[in-house]
């Protein structure tokens, strides 16, 4: 299958996978070209300013109103209410969540809760997930009413298909998807593996540049959205929403992904993360991680986001007598960490392509023994490259609850804080300029 799609971020978008089927002029004509409903989708409230307003109008077979009654579905191991979860300030970190050989797990039964803050009822913070999945979704479709997610494959390519079109995303792109877009996930490669955020706050969004200018980090054009496309099935389907925290499925005798047309500002979207263009300091110092900025969910106090999506991609580092990777740090904010290749230039071992890493507010974390070592030893009058990585952190205001599921993994790693305990005494009040 040959996909097409727009670029730009923010904007106002039109397509049509039938000739005609658009309506011009007015968004909803008494009669609709070929039979079709003409359905508003808001993705905000409909007094915000007209710069922040996401919409978009569909034109479908069938209202999205045409299904079923909705019933609990049992969740496998998503988690929806944090209330009581276990809340410490200790450092955490897991190996990758395996795929499994024999139990056929779809994208939505594949999602595991890994922490979360803020809830879908109070519109703040974020859960954050790892999914896994050996097989496509079969006769079933998904929305997410409690909040927008962001998608970070890590083993393999998702084609999500969405009422809007399809996006295909693999390792090193990403996908978001509006809150409440009705979508399926297939499996181009087979097995795949990979990280979910829900974001609860306000729509992820581009951070303005400031002193940098008008270019440099992620550029609006290299975001792609797709074009329409549609599926006119009858049948017997599931439609499973998750709402409330919790999940309802309902019957539904047609495929939902049946918008023919549509044009609008509110619209899944994909981005290649080999496209973001990093900035760096060429004379002294390591810049905070915040130009690393891909997208920010803003929140009501200026200057401080509900959700920052930051990465770390291949990079020069210049900066001559200068500790080159991440300094030892504590910060406000708290950090989720994911590595989709490579290695993580603050971090020799341990942090492994799959795994994680929660950092939360004010607990102290940095480079290990073996990178802070690595970093004393550098040449620092030579710039040096950092090639095949790609880190990401989901940062938030605030604090990250894991689940009680996440902390009894096997795969969480019990000895992560001996990655630090070794690092020697090297102070000395004969010796000038330290070791």
């Amino acid at each position: 299958m040959t996909l097409r799609y727009q670029s730009g971020f923010g904007n106002e978008f039109s397509t049509e996978a039938l000739a005609g089927a658009l309506p011009v002029g007015q968004n909803s004509p008494q009669r609709c070209p070929f039979g079709l409903y003409a359905e508003q989708w808001s993705g905000t409230a409909f007094t915000v300013p007209r710069h922040s307003n996401r919409r978009s109008w569909l034109y479908r077979i069938k209202p999205a109103a045409v299904h079923g009654s909705f019933r609990p579905h049992p969740p496998r191991q998503l988690v929806g209410s944090f209330d009581g979860a276990a809340l410490s300030p200790n450092r955490l970190r897991w190996s990758p969540l395996p795929i499994p050989a024999t139990e056929p797990l779809d994208f939505l039964d594949g999602l595991f809760t890994i922490a979360a803050t803020g809830s879908w009822a109070s519109h703040t913070g974020c859960a954050i997930h790892w999914y896994v999945a050996n097989r496509p979704m079969q006769k079933r479709y998904f929305y997410d009413a409690d909040a927008e997610l962001l998608i970070v494959p890590q083993q393999g390519r998702l084609r999500l298909l969405t009422e809007l079109g399809i996006l295909d995303i693999g390792p090193l792109q990403i996908a978001v998807l509006p809150r409440g877009l009705r979508f399926r996930v297939e499996l181009p490669d087979g097995a795949t593996r990979g990280y979910v955020c829900e974001n609860f706050g306000a729509p992820l969004r581009l951070p303005d540049l400031g002193p940098i200018g008008s270019n440099g980090l992620a550029h609006a054009r290299d975001f792609q959205t797709p074009v329409a496309w549609y599926e006119d099935l009858s049948g017997d389907f599931e439609l499973t929403a998750k709402f409330g925290g919790s999940l309802w499925s309902a019957s539904i005798d047609h495929s939902p992904l049946d918008v023919v047309a549509w044009h609008g500002s509110n619209v899944p979207y994909r981005y290649d993360l080999r496209r973001f263009n990093t900035i760096g300091s060429v004379s002294y110092d390591h810049p905070d991680p915040s130009i690393f900025l891909v997208l920010q969910s803003q929140c009501d106090t200026p200057g401080v986001d509900n959700l920052d999506f930051a990465i770390f991609p291949p990079r020069w580092l210049a900066m001559t007598n200068t500790f080159r990777p991440p300094w030892f740090h504590r910060n406000v904010a708290s950090e989720f960490m994911g590595l989709i290749e490579g290695e993580y230039d603050a971090k020799q071992g341990g942090f492994l392509p799959g795994g994680a890493s929660v950092h939360n507010c004010m607990s102290g974390h940095g480079p290990d023994k073996g990178s802070f070592e690595k970093a004393l030893a550098a040449d620092t009058t030579r710039p040096e490259r950092l090639e095949s990585t790609m880190a990401f952190m989901f940062e938030t205001r605030g604090v990250l609850c894991p689940t009680a599921a996440a902390l009894a993994l096997p795969q969480r790693q019990d000895d992560y804080d001996q990655c630090w305990a070794t690092l020697p005494h090297n102070f000395s009040s004969a010796t000038q300029g330290g070791p």
